[in-house]
């Protein structure tokens, strides 16, 4: 049975993609470094530290996190994940964006041809009910439909 939530439109735009779910901060310079420092396409995640994602592919995946958290490279790893290519279907947020990773999405809606819709604050529930695998639609409002 699909569940619905509401979320903060950060970046507006419509996605499809299957769930990959971290329970766990997100660490953007840890999970991406590998793919962009060796050009890995599928942009296994690299953190070691978020037994969650840890090597599975993020690039066009519907990531689904708490938070970001560590280096204030975030915004900018972000932003050339997008650049080269690599980047998620879209991220989801429990919690609110922090302004580093807001920064860099923002920064990829409007430097590059990628879309990355961003959306926060759909709460703990959401994070509660998303599981890896399944399927996830985000609406150019901030909806997050998960089947």
């Amino acid at each position: 049975m699909a569940k619905t939530f509401q979320g903060r439109a950060v970046v507006p735009g419509n996605a499809s993609a299957t769930a990959l779910v971290s329970r766990k901060g997100f660490n953007t310079l840890a999970s991406f470094q590998k793919a962009l420092m060796f050009k890995d396409k599928a942009a296994k995640c690299s953190d070691q530290n978020n037994p969650d994602i840890y090597e599975k592919p993020m690039h066009g995946a519907a990531l689904c996190l708490p938070q970001t958290i560590g280096s204030t490279t975030g915004g900018m790893v972000l932003f050339c994940a997008a650049a080269l290519g690599q980047q998620p279907a879209c991220l989801l947020f429990s919690k609110p964006i922090d302004s580093l990773a807001a920064a860099g999405a923002i920064l990829a809606d409007v430097w590059t041809d990628v879309s990355m819709p961003v959306v926060d604050t759909l709460g703990d529930e959401f994070l509660a009910a998303v599981q890896t695998g399944a399927k996830v639609t985000v609406k150019k409002d901030g909806t997050v439909i998960v089947d």
